[in-house]
């Protein structure tokens, strides 16, 4: 008697039926294992015999468990669309990192009695930090950019200098300089101003070669057809060269903003109650380091997710304006 065969549909159905199985048992055992006190307030089975095994056989059944699960994802992500495989595989990265975090000897309540305080103190001074600075690295990388593209030796000779020794200098070393080096000229520095004109100068330098590169990237015949219509260099370059050459420049210098961000942490060198400063400072005082490293980690991640966000629509609206 001659089976028929199956179709393929169903095939496929059974498949993934098996591997969304695998994947299940296997986050079970996971949260059974890793996280035991969860386990217990979900009711989660444990498997008393794999914790009865050591040595060899253990670290087999565990990579032989952990290859099964990889595959079993892999083939259920496959049979999804891309957008949801991304938001899927976030989903997961998310909780393996949760995992991970929930092995650590974690006090909650000592997060929750000190995260508003790591916000309205260290998160906003970072941000304004960053802000201010970034603002003037602009305006530096801008005149630098131009001084660099004139016929003056005069100019690019101050602007290679520039760029030249602020790229070659560390910026620690850079906030170290500006803060106790001015005191011995006779101009008292505060901190914030410091660590400001240190991030700006440093990141000037690097943005200068983006303006540079995004303002030569604009066709030759953008520069002839401006000086056609008989507009003067400062007219060509505020209507006609950098509206089109902003579309190369927002993107590396989004990226330099999230940089800026994270690298502000070095200005608590010198006193400022930026993020990095607070957390450590706050977890002193309790021995509780992980604590607030982990929060302002968190913090840090959060503001950058948000500004990847304002990137892409700046992006999206000078694309939008040069079809």
């Amino acid at each position: 008697m001659l089976v028929e065969p199956m179709p393929s549909e169903q095939k496929g159905w059974r498949g993934t039926a098996i591997a969304a199985a695998v994947v299940l048992v296997a986050v079970v055992f996971a949260f059974s294992h890793i996280a035991p006190d969860w386990a217990s307030a979900l009711n989660l089975p444990r498997f008393s015999s794999f914790d009865a095994m050591t040595g060899a056989p253990h670290k087999f059944v565990v990579l032989a468990g952990v290859v099964v699960a990889l595959v079993a994802n892999g083939y259920l992500l496959a049979r999804l669309p891309s957008r949801v495989q991304i938001a899927i595989v976030w989903c997961e990265l998310l909780l393996l990192l949760a995992a991970f975090l929930s092995t650590f000897d974690l006090s909650f309540e000592f997060i929750h009695r000190k995260f508003g305080y790591l916000i309205t103190q260290g998160a906003t001074t970072t941000l304004f930090v960053s802000a201010i600075s970034i603002a003037i690295a602009f305006v530096l990388a801008l005149m630098g950019a131009l001084a660099k593209l004139s016929s003056s030796g005069i100019a690019i000779g101050i602007a290679t200098f520039y760029t030249s020794l602020f790229r070659g200098l560390p910026l620690l070393m850079q906030i170290f300089i500006l803060y106790l080096g001015l005191p011995q000229l006779g101009y008292i520095v505060d901190p914030i101003p410091a660590g400001v004109a240190a991030l700006s100068l440093c990141y000037g330098a690097y943005m200068t070669e983006i303006f540079r590169a995004g303002i030569q990237s604009i066709p030759r015949g953008q520069w002839d057809a401006a000086r056609a219509l008989g507009l003067t260099p400062r007219q060509m370059m505020r209507l006609i060269i950098l509206p089109q050459a902003m579309r190369v420049i927002i993107p590396p210098t989004g990226n330099q903003f999230i940089a800026m961000l994270k690298d502000s942490a070095l200005v608590s060198v010198v006193g400022v109650w930026e993020l990095t400063y607070v957390a450590t400072t706050e977890g002193q005082k309790e021995f509780r380091h992980m604590e607030m490293l982990i929060s302002a980690a968190l913090v840090y991640w959060v503001m950058s997710l948000a500004l990847e966000l304002v990137q892409s629509r700046i992006e999206k609206k000078f694309r939008k304006a040069a079809r």
